[in-house]
């Protein structure tokens, strides 16, 4: 009996969603829940399974194509045999006949549908010409990360997987010619394009102004190293600098509630709760996950779930339920050595901490010049809630809570 696929729904507001790649081709054997097909949407990559156990009978839909929510994509005919030789589909990869290089090789493995992977993994594995079927996956479920290809590279490059005689006798690729440039395009992904355009939205909707301000971590860096390996050992989570960051928000957004606000219509939107988005790099692009009641949580908590975060966008597995909502947010930027930036705001908020690298700088503490691990930190705000006295206000208590964490504690 022939089963229908259809596109599921994505969550709140989201209607619609790219084909980004088949996990499985036509006469694949499927089982109930596997997933068989990618889809991209405005945030996040979403696995759709199939409803039934049987065989792929066929793609109704091809890679890049925009499908609505209920839209048919494929049909599974239940209770089938795989075949030995997989059917032909609009979508299914062609069959190459290169040169036997390692990068054509890697294309063959990179079509094969026993392993499943994502956009970016399969981008990977074809730039560095490695076969995915011989790398162990430490993702979700067993499914290959980009840090896993990018591993196997490595040793490949180091000598841990010989060349094959084909390859060490195949002639080496002519030089390219003296002048010659190259250029390559690159279709922008269903997430890529919504942040471009959600970007460019919050800059010509909001009244965009950054204040600024440096932070003394000396405070904080000694705390971590004294508390880190009991902190470690209790909690079974690293000690970081954004816990320190979320519990001071939580401090400033308390006294200086239109920074936790937006604006919705002609009416201002307060909140009782601080649900923080934190900026975390992701495959296909920079995605803010929301840490919710951070005011109601403990350091270790926060950090759990940041963690947490962190591990699931580079697997690609968070959700859009992980990245609806989000009061206020936390761009750190230092972790890319940047020194200062003016971040923009993530609609519909109405204000952005971003964090910066730190790196010693002489200050002049009680009349002498001396050296203190320092940071930049910047408030982007929207002016049309948020006066400036507000947002300096909220800023400069951030600033007193990290160099002074006992506030944290005592609620100052």
């Amino acid at each position: 009996m022939a089963t229908e696929i259809t596109v599921p729904a994505l969550g709140e507001s989201v209607t619609e969603a790219t084909v980004g790649e088949w996990l499985k081709q036509p006469g694949d054997a499927v089982a109930v829940d596997e997933p068989i097909v990618s889809l991209e949407t405005d945030k996040v990559a979403v696995d759709v399974p199939s409803s039934v156990a049987g065989v792929l009978a066929e793609h109704s839909v091809a890679v890049g194509d925009t499908v609505e929510v209920g839209a048919l994509i494929a049909i599974v005919d239940e209770g089938g045999s795989a075949a030995a030789t997989p059917k032909e589909s609009k979508s299914a990869p062609a069959s190459s006949s290169d040169s036997d290089d390692a990068k054509s090789a890697a294309k063959e493995a990179a079509g094969d549908s026993s392993v499943t992977m994502s956009p970016a993994v399969r981008r990977a594995v074809l730039e560095h010409g490695v076969d995915p079927t011989t790398i162990t996956g430490t993702g979700k479920d067993g499914r290959l990360t980009k840090e896993d290809v990018l591993a196997a590279a490595k040793n490949k490059k180091s000598g841990s997987e010989a060349k094959s005689a084909s390859e060490a006798a195949a002639p080496a690729p002519a030089p390219a010619a003296a002048g010659e440039r190259g250029e390559e395009r690159v279709k922008m992904t269903r997430m890529r394009q919504t942040i471009a355009k959600r970007l460019k939205g919050a800059q010509e909707e909001a009244a965009l102004l950054t204040t600024f301000n440096d932070v003394d971590m000396s405070a904080v860096i000694e705390a971590r190293s004294k508390y880190k390996d009991l902190f470690a050992k209790k909690h079974d989570i690293r000690l970081g600098f954004m816990g320190f960051f979320a519990k001071a928000a939580c401090l400033a957004l308390k006294d200086v509630p239109s920074v936790n606000a937006y604006i919705e219509g002609d009416e201002i939107v307060y909140h009782d709760f601080v649900d923080i988005s934190v900026a975390v790099s992701a495959p296909n692009g920079l995605v803010v996950p929301v840490v919710r009641d951070c005011n109601a949580k403990g350091f270790a908590q926060i950090e759990k779930d940041i963690a947490d975060y962190g591990k699931r966008a580079k697997e690609g597995s968070l959700t859009m339920e992980d990245m609806s909502g989000g009061t206020f947010t936390i761009s750190n930027g230092g972790v890319f050595g940047s020194l200062m930036s003016t971040p923009i705001i993530n609609p519909p908020q109405s204000a952005v901490l971003g964090l910066h690298r730190i790196e010693d700088r002489p200050v002049a503490v009680n009349g002498e010049v001396v050296i203190r691990p320092m940071m930049y930190i910047a408030l982007s705000y929207d002016h049309r809630l948020i006066d400036g006295r507000e947002a300096v206000t909220a800023l400069k208590i951030i600033k007193d809570a990290i160099e002074d964490p006992t506030r944290m504690l005592i609620d100052l």
